[in-house]
């Protein structure tokens, strides 16, 4: 699976997981150089806290276009760290 926004690949694995419809891609797989920590924090009522990332691409910044669990509740710790992806970021094989 591939994450794409603006044109570019920012995060490329075959075994990611998905919970909810949503493809969480491992910490290993995301290119960090386009991913700026976020101060947004959401809370899911069986996931837990989840923290986010802006995206960077080509100068262009897609807000809180990522989110993660760092310390997810028990029924979620399968996507500890791992990465996911919505506002108009393409997920494709």
């Amino acid at each position: 699976m591939k994450a794409i926004w603006n044109n570019q690949v920012i995060a490329d694995n075959e075994n990611t997981i998905i919970v909810e419809g949503n493809h969480y891609f491992p910490p290993d797989s995301i290119k960090q150089e386009f991913f700026v920590k976020s101060d947004m924090q959401t809370t899911c009522p069986w996931k837990g806290e989840a923290s986010y990332y802006d995206i960077k691409v080509k100068g262009q910044v897609n807000r809180n276009a990522a989110w993660y669990y760092l310390e997810p509740k028990e029924a979620a710790q399968q996507i500890k760290g791992y990465v996911a992806f919505w506002n108009g970021v393409d997920i494709r094989e």
